[in-house]
């Protein structure tokens, strides 16, 4: 009797994937018969004619051959053409898809099928269209056929790289964790956003009263991805002023986006902690700048360089675009999502919107870049990590916070990207019900974004001009802006093969010029020919004029600078100053930017490249407005308002964040939640523990794919080791496990944006 269950069962599976493909068949064989008739370039009959019965053959024949061709050819043409950077990959969908359509063609008996190259680009695409709805229409009426074809590509890439599969037992096992970060989006715009329709899916989870519950939390002084994620994935962010400093011990710009300058923050942080990361037992890390310790990576900025079988330049798109419906479909969305901005850059500028910035060059592309092709990119890897029953799975949308830069946090613009954004939580929530494992879904973000008018743009000045104004050094006539410095911008170029540089300085400064960066609302001043950190005393002797001029200023907050008499100093306008050590939240210069902002100054001021000058802009307590720095109209990386109070949306059936603190580190957390970046870590890191128990490696070889157990990890200095994997945990520390040794980063080397995502399943429904 069991055996003909099974059999009765195996069949009627069988008789359905028969029916799906002969309804897809049909179904692609009746568009190629309307598009002969609409398209005068396009047919399926002789030159003479052909009767019904010959035309709708020749019809099945050349959707036959299309498909097979599609299953067989496309994936092989996509691995050949990993070499062409991703966007002009993109950019070849519809001609490679024009391509196998014309064979297709000729493969039509009598040669009946004829076609220009023009029109088969527009009839290919069609199909694929077509054929796309029509498969995911049938998936919908057989979740269970969709979620074993997904489980059987996640299970055959697994047994392919050698990585064991999770021991979870199973929906009845322990519990999955996927994190997914909303780059950008602040505690206060996704309450509204809930409230105000634009994310269903969001106030679904709010309104459940078994479902999600709400807490912000506080970013430290720099309020950005770069510490903000270094911290969440591998538990310290210390000595990471700003999202760009200058290190005078090696005369080089650190750059969060420049891949060398991650993979050497990522190498600091695993020293610093003897942790390999978040998640370094079976995770997935996706579309971040850090790896937080996983095997399996997909546009991982820090891994970028690294070589090796699978982690060869774009391979992290190769598992995405190997399905040609996929090419298509985002390829079209690329394309809307370009004229959608100059749509509405041209009514900005009609409208005479104010604040607004340049929008024109490659912005378009840049932006679509980020919130078309980086976004369903990563949406497919975790529906394939999560099919796969990986434990754990990390990974960054960063759609929004590109948008906010310039449409700016609040605006319509961004308004649709979160609309969007809601919409591939609902689809992964909707796999999770599918998943051979149970899972735990957690949003998050790592900062906000305080809207603004630019300082450049207020004052006319850059920063750049009043620091050399302040030293008495020539300033340009013309002020140059200052250019975007959004995450994705460095990921296009890195993509395009284009250097990337330190965006406001060389790589190399001057010794005789000020280096002046900015991240934000927040700059950096380095005097590249003063030894250590320059202390007020030999700044006032060398450029009297400057320290009160940008104190005075009316676009800047205070400053925090060395004094070789009373330590570290805040210095403010109408001559304030009051030594570090006496800060005091509602006080002084840091009065209007309320709690916990002396404490994040204090921490940065004990870091060891913490620039000799650090200028926060101004904050209107009233308006939520700063002064960004750089050419965004939305901004983050320093304090004032919403960019340093993002959001954690947890489900209730784990641990409270602050009782888990208040067990851990009663002091890392305030009323209203966890404050720091590191103290967030460790909620995100007890949680998984509580789903699933110590997180132990299960084995040497399946945890790292390379290297012996012990291997030493190289830190800043060299010498560094991490105790061997399988030591025994603490009760509230994660145990260690050590990681491959990586190559050293080189200076200014650009790397590659994408790394190692052959294991992500290609494909997302609907």
């Amino acid at each position: 009797m069991r055996w003909n269950g099974v059999s009765d069962r195996r069949w009627r599976r069988a008789g359905g994937t028969l029916l799906r493909v002969v309804s897809v068949w049909v179904v692609s064989s009746l568009t190629l018969l309307a598009l002969a008739g609409i398209l005068p370039d396009f047919q399926l009959q002789a030159d003479d004619g052909d009767t019904v019965t010959r035309t709708a053959f020749t019809a099945a024949w050349g959707a036959g051959a299309f498909g097979l061709l599609s299953a067989l050819v496309w994936p092989v043409l996509v691995r050949a053409l990993l070499i062409v950077p991703a966007l002009v990959l993109g950019a070849l969908v519809f001609f490679l898809n024009g391509s196998l359509l014309l064979l297709a063609l000729r493969l039509i008996p009598d040669g009946r099928g004829d076609a220009n190259p023009e029109t088969a680009v527009v009839v290919a695409a069609v199909m694929s269209a077509v054929a796309s709805a029509v498969s995911t229409a049938l998936a919908v009426r057989d979740d269970d056929a969709y979620r074993r074809r997904l489980s059987r590509l996640a299970d055959r890439r697994r047994r392919r790289s050698g990585t064991p599969h999770s021991p979870d037992g199973g929906r009845d096992g322990p519990p999955g964790m996927v994190f997914v970060q909303l780059d950008g989006v602040g505690h206060d715009v996704l309450e509204r956003a809930a409230a105000d329709g634009l994310m269903p899916t969001v106030a679904g989870l709010l309104a459940d009263e078994a479902g999600h519950r709400l807490t912000p939390w506080t970013t430290d002084w720099s309020s950005q991805t770069g510490a903000s994620q270094l911290a969440l994935l591998h538990g310290s962010n210390f000595d990471v002023p700003a999202f760009r400093w200058y290190e005078k011990e090696t005369g080089t710009v650190m750059v969060s986006s420049r891949p060398a300058s991650a993979l050497e923050l990522q190498r600091r942080a695993i020293a610093r902690t003897r942790d390999g990361g978040l998640l370094t037992v079976d995770g997935a890390s996706r579309g971040n700048l850090f790896s937080g310790g996983a095997d399996q990576l997909a546009l991982v900025l820090s891994m970028a360089a690294r070589l090796g079988k699978g982690r060869r330049s774009r391979a992290g798109y190769f598992a995405y675009f190997s399905d040609p419906a996929n090419a298509v479909r985002t390829a079209l969305s690329f394309a809307a999502e370009v004229g959608r901005e100059i749509g509405q850059s041209v009514r900005a500028r009609v409208r005479k919107e104010s604040p607004r910035v340049k929008r024109g060059g490659l912005y378009p592309f840049i932006r679509a870049f980020a919130t078309v092709v980086e976004r369903d990119v990563v949406v497919a890897a975790v529906i394939g990590d999560m099919f796969a029953g990986r434990t754990a799975v990390y990974a960054d949308l960063v759609a929004y916070d590109e948008v906010a830069h310039h449409s700016g946090p609040h605006s319509r613009d961004a308004e649709k990207v979160l609309t969007r954004l809601d919409r591939s939580l609902g689809l992964i929530l909707k796999i999770a019900e599918h998943t051979p494992r149970a899972y735990r879904i957690v949003l998050l973000s790592d900062h906000g974004q305080s809207p603004g008018e630019t300082f450049a743009g207020r004052y006319g000045l850059t920063l750049k001009d009043l620091v050399r104004a302040g030293c008495g050094l020539p300033v340009p006539r013309s002020a140059q802006r200052t250019r975007s410095a959004s995450e994705a911008r460095d990921a296009v170029r890195i993509a395009l093969h284009r250097p990337v540089a330190g965006d406001h300085e060389s790589e190399h400064p001057k010794a005789s010029d000020p280096v002046v960066l900015a991240s934000g609302n927040l700059g950096l001043l380095s005097f590249p020919d003063m030894d250590g950190r320059a202390s007020r005393e030999e700044l006032d002797r060398r450029h009297p004029a400057l320290l009160g001029t940008l104190a005075s200023h009316p676009g800047i907050g205070f400053l925090l600078v060395r004094s070789e008499e009373h330590g570290s100093v805040v210095l403010g306008r109408g001559g304030a100053e009051v030594p570090v050590a006496e800060l005091t939240d509602g006080e002084g210069p840091l009065a209007p930017f309320g709690d916990g902002a002396a404490d994040a100054v204090r921490r940065t001021d004990g870091f060891p490249h913490v620039a000799d000058v650090m200028v926060n802009s101004m904050y209107d307590p009233g308006t939520g407005r700063v002064h960004a720095f750089e050419e965004q109209i939305g901004s983050h990386g320093g304090l004032g308002g919403e960019q340093s109070r993002p959001f954690l949306l947890w489900p209730r059936t784990l641990t409270d964040p602050l009782d888990v603190l208040a067990a851990q580190a009663p002091h890392a957390s305030g009323p209203a939640g966890p404050v720091g970046a590191e103290a967030v870590h460790r909620v995100l890191a007890h949680w998984l523990r509580e789903l699933s128990g110590p997180q132990v490696p299960l084995s040497q070889e399946g945890l790292t794919g390379a290297g012996p157990a012990d291997a030493p990890f190289p830190g800043p200095s060299g010498g560094v080791s991490v105790p061997a994997r399988g030591a025994a945990p603490g009760p509230t520390a994660r145990p260690v496990r050590a990681v491959e040794p990586l190559p050293a980063p080189e200076g200014g080397r650009a790397g590659d944006a994408v790394a190692d995502a052959d294991d992500a399943v290609p494909g997302t429904r609907g």
